[in-house]
């Protein structure tokens, strides 16, 4: 029996293994039957990534469905593991090989024109991480102003917005009764700050790449389109997984302090320079030297066809 390296899927001749292969056409035939040597199925992959989803679904539900996911997460580890170590498992496939001519009654391949303008939806230049990281903790300083006169004109509290941050990372916290989110608390304070603030700088980094791509005006569109998308996310997401957190949360107010976050830190991000990509190097070399811009090149193109 042959093996493909690393235990790749490879041809096997049943010969090998004494199995007499049976040709199901005759010798000059194009057609044959081989088998293919493939990794045996496997139901281990999916324990696992139901064992992660309940891990951290207890987080934000209660602690036996994480003490449940790990013991299904740790369960589909040590199944998956043993399908692969020692000695990886394996099953052969039989598949019919057919030889297959194709043939053209044209004399030359006709080629797609090759028109530069699909480009303007490839970022040719990107924003340095930097300036991801400054635009994501700006926006998340803006936040904080609409968060906090939510609280003051619905809870007469300074507390609740940041409590109501922290309930979505400790377990118990939203059954809590509106009184002691609206009080001040030392962990639920600690807490909001670090998942804001690493919330706000994976948004801000999220920004820096996808700014460049914006057709229109990039500060309006990801200021706008983009915190109405991902608070629509939130709200279906929040109201499967945690009813009773959703209830809590105002999400128009919501909705307002993500506005002011995309505003605020597309503006920062906009103030940084940009780097160029590598899809800004496979220009052609007077459109990078600035001695002609894409449309130039593109009327270029379009009169070399026509003559």
């Amino acid at each position: 029996m042959r093996y493909g390296l690393l235990y790749s899927p490879s041809y096997i001749s049943l010969e090998d293994d004494d199995e007499k292969t049976m040709n199901t056409e005759p010798e000059n035939s194009r057609s044959s039957v081989h088998a293919i040597h493939m990794p045996a199925p496997t139901a281990w992959p999916f324990v696992l990534a139901i064992g992660v989803t309940l891990l951290f679904a207890g987080l934000v539900t209660a602690w036996p469905i994480s003490l449940l996911g790990f013991a299904l997460m740790l369960g589909g580890a040590v199944g998956w593991f043993r399908n692969v170590f020692p000695h990886e498992q394996h099953e052969s496939v039989s598949v019919t090989t057919e030889l297959v001519e194709i043939k053209s009654s044209r004399e030359q391949v006709a080629r797609l024109p090759a028109v530069g303008s699909h480009r303007k939806l490839l970022p040719v230049e990107r924003y340095t991480l930097s300036a991801g990281v400054e635009g994501g903790l700006a926006g998340g300083v803006a936040m904080i102003a609409p968060a906090t006169i939510f609280g003051l004109i619905r809870f007469h509290s300074l507390w609740y917005a940041p409590n109501l941050l922290a309930a979505m990372a400790i377990s118990g916290w939203s059954d809590r009764s509106t009184s002691f989110l609206s009080s001040f608390h030392l962990e639920g304070l600690l807490v909001a700050v670090v998942v804001h603030a690493l919330a706000s700088v994976l948004v801000g980094l999220l920004y820096g790449a996808i700014l460049p791509m914006f057709p229109w005006e990039p500060i309006a569109t990801a200021g706008f389109l983009a915190p109405i998308f991902w608070s629509g996310l939130l709200y279906g997401g929040l109201a499967a997984v945690n009813p009773t957190m959703n209830q809590r949360i105002d999400w128009l107010w919501f909705i307002a302090s993500q506005i002011a976050f995309g505003l605020v830190a597309g503006f920062v991000v906009n103030l940084h320079v940009r780097v160029r990509t590598p899809q800004f190097q496979a220009r052609p070399f007077a459109e990078r030297a600035g001695l002609i811009s894409q449309g130039m090149e593109d009327e270029a193109h379009d009169e070399d066809r026509t003559q």
